[in-house]
């Protein structure tokens, strides 16, 4: 992992030396993604700047890279895994003088032109110069895994592995794009697959496509555009057996996973307690030694995924560390600040917060850990959602699903005939759609599998990239190995829900090497799950905290009022605090995330690796579940205190009312909306406490009424304490009322 910079003169000009300032600012705003070297070249029209992050070749894999006839100059962030191959078979064509394994990218382009990425394997980023033709070639990985952004005038081209960098230019303009924001799927959530290339959020600025090369002549500034691999569709005529297919992705895992943990540096891995990261930390620690790492807050230790992983770690006898977040650790304003503008990106919310810090963590406990294994982008190609989206658990009902979804789709082209879908039940055929959709109607599966591909550039490629480098580490994607999507893919139709059912073809695959508390373990999203509220409570208390400092700053953007409801916003982050469980944290949280990105082009931040960050995290390494857990409860949760003696009364606009028809089930009532149902025969004791609260009973005496110990109602009493159902009076102010 590195950063790249620099510019170039498209007006067949040479650039001044007073590049030289520009170069140098754009390095220091990057350095974070490379703080082992930097080095700055200027010729000509072209100028590079390259941060280092040394994994491969650590004493002689320095940047920029030149051919051995000085025609080719590189500069490359990334891994090219299969270098040793492709160097093979050029022979002795490819006169290589380091170890790095960017170095034959120079080889091959001599040789290919612009089919030279066609068989390399890896994540890359990387800008060419070729100075016999006077061109600029950038290009990225399959997936996008690393980025390229540029900007370009009619005199110049700026380009940078982030976008920030671009703003060291005064001739790029800083503006972010709200128009194109709020109509993204990606932030605004509407039910339809979002298949248009993902843009970059900012007006004017441009990421190179993922597998796509693009070629700018600097005589005239002329560009040239070719996408070297596209998504495959499925494979009717396959005569491969269910196990053969399952057979083949284990083996193409296997060769994946041993690619991305080679390295001349210390490797970690994130384990989750999910199938995904522990299939890599298994066929991982056959290859390299690992260290692992979980984030332990409320939302994972409660659901289950904090004592997973631990488990996980102590039957493969891999060191692990759980960083646990404490349930006061909230943000602060200048905290998230920092990391919006790290990442660049109005999703920043929850999962970037944690793992930004587990990266944190790792650089300033294990500095010899640069490279960190990720089980990220299974679920979006092998099925990982089927079961969540599925209206009936049933692959039927996930196809039935996709349907819903592609009809939301074309209706974007059809609004006039929107309102006949708002229907409980269909009540027009699709067909009615494909007169007023022009172009032929796609599988809704397709539209699926072109859907997540844009989503893993727009959020899981994106996030993990900064968050990493925002510590000098490299973030590892196993699962996007360019084989096992196209074998994941190209499943044939009738194949589909033997196969890609809630990820068979990777958990049959993996039977023999994880146990089957693991292998068969329920897909939960990272914080997520009927825990995520202890997640989301830290949050809004984040965007509460100083009296709303961060929505007054975000509605104080030069444009925000043009696109924001003040009143609308303050009103939707009050009910937040009333009731964190209500689910629209990350809704409000991106529009904030708008405004603050809007604002900080205004007046732009220090580059990320001149801020200083606090440690909001304590760590645990045992290999006893048993005596981790009592000191992760206790940090992470957020109960209160109960001595007995606290007032029992329930939260203002809350209402109680038992059932005309069965006395023995009592609603809650939040401002005159139904919002909880409990019934006696799900817990008694709490449902006689409910009833006997009266507004003047301390704890001790509700306990009494109702004939019960506290810790028969320990667990319900602290949910409606979080969700602010009801609230708990000290006793010196029940005393004193």
């Amino acid at each position: 992992m590195c950063g790249l910079a620099g510019l170039a003169r498209i007006d067949g000009g040479p650039l001044s030396p007073s590049a030289d300032q520009l170069l140098a600012h754009m390095s220091e705003t990057i350095a974070h993604r490379g703080p082992d070297a930097d080095e700055i070249l200027r010729d000509g029209p072209v100028g590079m700047a390259f941060r280092r992050l040394s994994l491969i070749d650590v004493a002689g894999g320095g940047q920029p890279l030149i051919s051995d006839d000085g025609r080719l100059v590189l500069i490359a962030n990334g891994e090219v895994y299969n270098h040793k191959e492709l160097a093979d078979s050029l022979g002795d064509r490819a006169r290589l003088r380091t170890g790095s394994d960017c170095e034959v990218l120079l080889y091959l382009y001599r040789e290919r032109g612009m089919r030279f990425l066609d068989d390399v394997r890896g994540m890359f980023g990387l800008i060419l110069w070729d100075r016999a033709a006077g061109k600029l070639v950038l290009a990225r990985d399959r997936f996008g895994v690393k980025p390229v952004y540029y900007h370009r005038n009619h005199e110049r081209l700026v380009f940078a592995s982030e976008i920030k960098a671009l703003f060291c230019d005064p001739a790029t303009a800083r503006a972010l794009d709200w128009d194109a924001a709020l109509a993204d799927q990606a932030l605004n959530g509407a039910p339809r697959f979002e298949t248009d290339a993902p843009g970059t959020w900012f007006e004017g600025v441009e990421q190179v496509p993922a597998a796509t090369i693009v070629e700018v002549d600097l005589s005239d500034g002329a560009e040239r555009r070719h996408q070297y691999w596209s998504m495959p569709v499925a494979d009717e005529t396959s005569s491969l057996s269910d196990g053969e297919y399952v057979a083949a992705y284990r083996e193409l895992l296997e060769s994946s996973v041993a690619e991305c943990a080679t390295a001349d540096v210390g490797v970690g891995l994130f384990l989750s307690g999910g199938i995904d990261s522990a299939t890599v930390a298994a066929l991982a620690a056959r290859t390299t030694e690992l260290h692992t790492f979980t984030v332990v807050n409320g939302s994972t230790f409660a659901n289950g995924d904090a004592e997973a992983a631990h488990y996980v770690a102590r039957r493969l006898e891999l060191p692990h560390t759980q960083v646990l977040f404490p349930a006061d650790s909230v943000p602060t304003p200048d905290e998230w600040r920092h990391l919006v503008w790290l990442t660049e990106m109005p999703q920043c919310g929850p999962e970037q917060f944690y793992k930004y810090q587990l990266h944190r963590h790792v650089t300033e406990r294990f500095p010899h850990i640069k490279a960190m294994l990720l089980g990220a982008a299974s679920d979006e190609f092998n099925g990982g959602y089927s079961e969540g989206l599925s209206f009936d658990g049933t692959w039927a009902g996930f196809e039935r699903a996709l349907g819903s979804l592609s009809v939301g789709s074309r209706l974007q082209h059809a609004p006039r005939l929107a309102s006949w879908w708002d229907w409980e039940h269909p009540l027009l055929a699709d067909g009615a759609l494909e007169g007023a959709v022009r172009g032929p109607r796609r599988d809704p599966y397709q539209e699926y599998i072109a859907w997540k591909y844009r989503g893993v550039q727009r959020y899981n490629v994106w996030h993990e990239d900064r968050t990493a480098a925002g510590n000098g580490i490299e973030a590892r994607v196993p699962f996007l190995d360019h084989r096992l999507v196209e074998l994941s893919v190209s499943v044939p139709a009738d194949r589909r829900a033997r196969l890609l059912w809630d990820k068979r073809i990777l958990r049959d695959g993996v039977r023999d090497l994880l146990p089957h508390r693991i292998s068969d373990r329920t897909k939960i999203g990272f914080y997520e799950g009927s825990e995520a509220h202890h997640t989301h409570r830290i949050f809004i208390e984040m965007l509460a905290q100083q009296g709303a400092q961060l929505l007054d700053e975000a509605l104080a953007a030069p444009r925000a009022r043009e696109y924001l409801d003040p009143d609308g916003l303050r009103a939707a982050l009050a009910e937040l605090v009333q009731d964190p469980r209500n689910g629209h944290v990350e809704a409000v949280l991106g529009l904030v995330n708008l405004g603050l990105l809007d604002r900080m082009t205004e007046t732009l931040p220090p580059p990320p690796s001149a801020v200083p960050t606090r440690s909001l995290q304590e760590v645990v390494s045992d290999s006893a579940w048993e005596r981790v857990e009592p000191r992760a409860r206790a940090l992470v949760l957020q109960h209160p205190r109960l001595s007995g003696d606290e007032r029992v009364i329930l939260a203002d606009q809350v209402t109680l009312a038992a059932d005309v028809q069965n006395p023995k089930v009592l609603y809650v009532a939040v401002r005159g909306a139904l919002t909880y149902v409990v019934e006696h025969t799900d817990n008694p004791a709490w449902w006689r406490v409910l009833q006997a609260i009266d507004g003047h009973r301390r704890l001790d005496e509700l306990l009494a009424a109702a004939d019960c110990r506290l810790e028969d109602v320990l667990v319900p009493l602290r949910e409606a304490v979080d969700v602010r159902v009801v609230c708990l009076e000290p006793a010196t102010a029940a005393s004193g009322a």
